[in-house]
């Protein structure tokens, strides 16, 4: 229980003592100290890790080599389809050719409230600077082999999805490419790839993974409301902070998967492992009482995503002030008020100093 106590504190501070599945591997260490602040303004976060003991890993929602269980009868526990190719080293969702799409998924649903998605992934082409696309994403989501046109799967999902888009469809973006971001849906919203997908982000980062001559690594930690996103792609066996967001609702009983799409660019889209690992964490009486596999998929603090129906740009930020806005409405309003006090005082003096001429 102490280790265990000691293990979380440190995964509050950091991203962890090490990578689980990676024994040895460091976190990156405390972050800056008004970003813990705002963490702790958002509220509690999970205190237990897994370390990466095998107790730990869920090896039924896990795609590890050699892959057994892959398009097998008798021990199905993935299933892919489209451009997918297995080869005894990796998954190719697509190759470096045009117009391919490929995907593979979990034949099982998972009922972990908490959990922790480790991809070891590969990106690479002959395409040179922008000439290259489209990217992967990685899903938890309530449909499963759905081939559609976000990255090779459907559109309108529900659940949660994490994009690894190589190319900027946007011309005006001020990003930097390769980018990843989150989208949480309920089925409501589309993702728009003109835009590539920035109505309906919820955090993103810049994240160089493509054509690297190392491995590259991606988690995604699920826990008690907080989803982060976290990479490792310098080949320093170390986290680098990517994405941390609070107040995200996500069911239990959903799918994992990972698909990919080209167009007239195109790459070689690799997954290399995906492993899952279940977060020893405790939950209140009331978070134990609620039927987890009936929740929809949403994100507090922003415009619910069924709110969107009748808005074209499906833009989640536009919702109902929140009290941090108000605070800042208000606070403009005082200034505002002050300013205005003072600019009435300095105009009535000169007024009365004027007037005083006269006399």
């Amino acid at each position: 229980m102490a280790a265990a106590a000691v293990a979380g504190w440190i995964w509050l501070w950091g991203w962890g003592w090490r990578c689980p599945g990676r024994s040895g591997l460091r976190g990156p260490g405390p972050g800056p100290t008004i970003l813990l602040l705002f963490l702790l303004l958002l509220g509690p976060v999970a205190a237990d890790i897994t370390d990466g003991n095998s107790e730990h890993l869920k090896r039924e929602h896990s795609l590890i080599k050699p892959y057994h269980g892959i398009g097998s009868s008798s021990t199905l526990l993935w299933d892919f389809q489209g451009s997918t190719m297995l080869t005894s080293q990796y998954v190719r969702l697509t190759p470096d050719e045009r117009s391919k799409e490929g995907s593979i998924w979990n034949h099982l649903p998972c009922f972990l409230k908490d959990w922790e998605m480790h991809v070891h992934f590969k990106v690479h082409g002959a395409g040179k600077k922008n000439l290259h696309g489209d990217g992967i994403a990685l899903w938890y989501t309530r449909d499963r082999l759905v081939p559609g046109p976000v990255f090779g799967s459907k559109d309108n999902f529900h659940g949660l999805a994490i994009f690894l888009d190589t190319y900027p469809n946007d011309e005006t973006t001020e990003r930097v490419f390769p980018y990843i971001s989150v989208m949480v849906n309920n089925g409501s919203l589309s993702y728009d790839h003109s835009k590539d997908g920035r109505w309906t982000e919820l955090a993103g980062c810049t994240a160089d993974f493509r054509n690297r001559d190392h491995d590259t690594f991606l988690a995604v930690r699920y826990s008690r409301g907080r989803l982060t996103v976290m990479t490792d792609l310098e080949d320093k066996n170390e986290w680098k902070n990517c994405i941390d967001i609070t107040g995200v609702r996500l069911p239990t009983g959903y799918y994992f998967g990972a698909s990919a799409g080209t167009g007239d660019l195109s790459d070689n889209h690799d997954i290399i492992s995906m492993k899952l690992f279940q977060l020893m964490v405790e939950h209140t009486p009331d978070e134990e009482s609620i039927d987890w596999t009936k929740i929809e998929p949403s994100v507090n603090f922003l415009k619910s995503p069924k709110d969107n129906v009748d808005d074209p740009t499906g833009n989640f930020r536009s919702g109902p002030l929140t009290g941090w806005r108000v605070f800042l409405l208000l606070l403009c309003a005082l200034l505002g008020i002050i300013v205005c006090a003072v600019v009435g005082a300095v105009v009535f003096q000169k007024r009365q100093e004027r007037n005083k001429r006269f006399y």
